[in-house]
């Protein structure tokens, strides 16, 4: 069972930690256990709970008129709205109260209404990757363990399998010179759905690529190099986890492939600023779409 603190109730639910307050004496809604410090202490249940409250509150309803309705209530209320399409929000909370509670069969289910409701490409951008974001809040915070975030980044993963999968590879042309990316994430980068994604896009416009996957070495990189062809070398950063600073990464791998173009997304993006010629930065989830249509 997690403990969740005040601050981290405000954090995964967008409702000021003064309404919160307000709220459980006006309304009774909640009554956290308290520490021996008398700071208020939330567990699961009372975190599922305020994140239906919050979806409900950030969308018009009055918190007086919630507070009297029961679980059962609460839910036909959300069902009503996410009919109307207003859904993403509600999905990701549903999948981070699944992550949670380690519920594989509610996790999978979630995911599969989800793509059939909104296709696959929007569930990754709309669903799944501000779920990734609020787990990485949870964990940041020690309310995820990593065993949690293994958990729904693994089925998460699946689904791109699947999808990746279900395309047809582009043709590889002998006569012709052609683009041809070889995608991982560097040393110490584990986090690949990014990376799985745009293999997924590329693939569906017709770009070859060679996937390494996550945590790849410099030496597998100039190893397969030496045996292969290879145009572009694409790499993702979620996290800061990396031996040496980014920028003194990307000078390394430019160095060592002078003639290869180096692509890198991610967190990093917006600090770049001297990077060698033959590097591209992708800013944000638009410029990676525009790349992965091969431009």
């Amino acid at each position: 069972m997690n403990a969740f603190t005040i601050r981290d109730i405000e954090n995964l639910c967008g409702i000021k930690a003064h309404t919160l307050r307000i709220w459980e004496q006006r309304y009774q809604l909640l009554c956290p256990k308290r520490k021996a410090s008398n700071h208020r202490i939330y567990d699961n249940n009372d975190l599922k709970c305020l994140l239906r409250i919050s979806f409900l509150y950030h969308h018009g309803h009055k918190i007086s008129t919630l507070a009297r309705l029961n679980e059962k209530e609460i839910s036909r209320l959300i069902l009503s709205l996410t009919r109307e399409g207003d859904s993403a929000e509600i999905f990701v909370n549903q999948l981070t109260e699944a992550a949670i509670d380690f519920d594989q069969e509610m996790f999978d289910r979630i995911l599969h209404n989800v793509i059939l409701h909104m296709g696959f490409e929007k569930t990754i951008t709309q669903v799944a990757y501000p779920f990734l974001e609020k787990i990485g809040l949870l964990w940041l915070t020690g309310n995820v363990v990593p065993a949690q975030e293994h958990f729904a980044t693994a089925l998460i993963t699946k689904k791109i399998h699947v999808a990746i999968n279900g395309l047809t590879d582009p043709p590889l042309s002998k006569e012709q010179p052609q683009k041809i990316i070889l995608l991982y994430t560097p040393k110490g980068e584990y986090h690949e759905i990014p990376l799985l994604y745009m293999r997924y896009l590329m693939k569906k416009n017709g770009v070859f690529t060679v996937y390494f996957g996550k945590d790849t070495g410099l030496g597998e990189l100039e190893y397969y190099c030496r045996q292969k062809p290879v145009t572009h070398l694409y790499f993702h950063l979620v996290t800061h986890l990396l031996r040496c600073e980014p920028e003194e990464y990307i000078k390394k791998i430019a160095g060592a492939f002078p003639d290869k173009h180096i692509v890198v997304s991610g967190w990093l993006g917006d600090n770049l600023r001297n990077v060698p010629p033959q590097v591209r930065v992708l800013k944000g989830l638009e410029e990676m779409q525009f790349f992965a249509m091969g431009k």
